[in-house]
């Protein structure tokens, strides 16, 4: 399965980092990735695939809204089907 992980906020340093660290150390495979920083704003969109994740996507999107958090940023994570779906016209 795949999804889709946004995370949006304050420039700092550490933001993909962790991120990748959380998903490295599950076993979530980056499939692509896009970061900007847009007036100050640090902006990335991930889409991964959890094939061989020793986690769901429930427990993920728990881990790393709280690790966010903890750097001032929003996450969101979400099922790539759910997200096609949504930004469908």
């Amino acid at each position: 399965m795949k999804a889709i992980i946004t995370v949006v906020g304050g420039d700092k340093v550490g933001i993909i980092a962790k991120v990748s660290a959380y998903l490295a150390g599950h076993s979530i495979n980056i499939v692509d990735i896009t970061q900007t920083i847009l007036s100050g704003n640090f902006v990335m969109m991930m889409m991964v695939d959890f094939e061989n994740a020793d986690t769901d996507i429930d427990s993920a999107r728990k881990d790393l809204t709280a690790r966010c958090t903890e750097l001032g940023v929003e996450c969101n994570v979400m099922n790539e089907r759910v997200f096609s779906a949504m930004h469908r016209i």
